[in-house]
């Protein structure tokens, strides 16, 4: 039998060329489509991370403002004295007002809009060069919601027995300056002061970031320190509901109540602008964002934002007014 041999034709350099080709676009498509899977990823990382830290901010704020006023059950803080033992290193009040974070007959106090010389005058134990210019800030004080024990050593606490109170240092004077009559318990004293701050943990890292004033008990003598809830807030606004008519609800909203319009507020809205920490290169942010009285603002850069709020009701004052005090 004879054997045919055909000879295996190789394949043209035109279909190789249309192969390599076909590769070529099938690698670019997946590389695209990678590179706008990670784009996607990290936007929607920029953004929740964003979103988690105004509504971790705001949940904070609106429960402090909620307890504004609540000084362990008393109603009349003219009857609650403060303990000679009581001092403190760092205060945060107006010039010539001294000892006012402990001072419990002002427990709401605000600056509009402002600039560091406002900022640092209102509370002086807030730096001017560290506040964004153009934010608010507001001082609450209160003490926690519930009574504590076992006591710690150095924290300030109000011991109250719901009628007559006395702020003090743990452990008080032998004998104290003012004796409560038994039974009575003991509140934690905590005052906040909240503002932005223009670096988040390096001074010019450009980071702005939502910060509070504490009471700092580590040491033999209390301080002030700053506790830091969350960075990327970019400006914060806040807005007084006023019960001009005693009716128990606010009629209007103002930016900078009077010392007399504040035993009227209400109510407290708070406004958050909150920043993308990192920029991303391929987006502009050309809105304009219109908050409370604050000008208008068109950022016209590579960083998304959102403005967040919320509606806080001042129950022990409302109470309190209820009451005729």
């Amino acid at each position: 039998m004879k054997f045919i041999y055909k000879k295996q034709a190789g394949i043209s350099m035109i279909e190789l060329m249309i192969a390599m080709l076909i590769g070529l676009v099938l690698m670019l498509a997946m590389v695209s489509l990678f590179t706008q899977n990670r784009a996607s990823f990290k936007q929607n990382e920029r953004i929740a991370r964003m979103q988690e830290d105004a509504r971790f901010a705001l949940n904070e704020m609106a429960r402090d403002l909620a307890m504004t006023s609540f000084f362990g059950e008393i109603i009349d803080t003219g009857l609650a004295a403060q303990d000679t033992s009581l001092a403190l290193a760092t205060d945060c009040g107006p010039a010539g007002t001294p000892g006012w974070i402990y001072e419990m007959s002002s427990y709401l106090a605000q600056v509009d809009n402002a600039t560091g010389v406002t900022a640092s005058t209102q509370f002086s134990c807030v730096s001017g060069a560290e506040v964004v210019v153009g934010s608010d800030l507001v001082g609450i004080k209160r003490t926690a919601g519930s009574t504590t024990l076992p006591l710690t050593n150095n924290t300030v606490y109000l011991k109250s027995n719901g009628i007559v109170g006395l702020l003090l240092k743990h452990p008080e004077d032998s004998p104290p300056a003012a004796p409560v009559p038994a039974p009575f318990d003991h509140w934690e004293y905590t005052p906040t002061i909240y503002y932005v701050r223009n670096f988040f943990q390096v001074a010019g890292d450009q980071i702005p970031t939502l910060c509070r004033k504490l009471l700092d008990t580590s040491g033999a003598i209390p301080t002030v320190r700053d506790d830091c809830l969350a960075p990327g807030i970019e400006d914060m606004q806040i807005e007084f509901g006023l019960d001009t008519d005693a009716n128990g609800s606010a009629d209007q909203y103002v930016n900078s109540p009077t010392a007399a319009q504040l035993s009227q507020v209400m109510s407290v809205k708070v406004y958050l602008l909150a920043r993308s920490i990192e920029a991303d290169q391929h987006y502009i942010n050309d809105k304009t964002f219109q908050i409370s009285n604050k000008p208008a603002f068109k950022p016209n850069d590579n960083f998304y934002r959102r403005v967040y709020s919320t509606t806080v009701m001042l129950r022990n004052i409302k109470n309190f007014r209820n009451l005729g005090v």
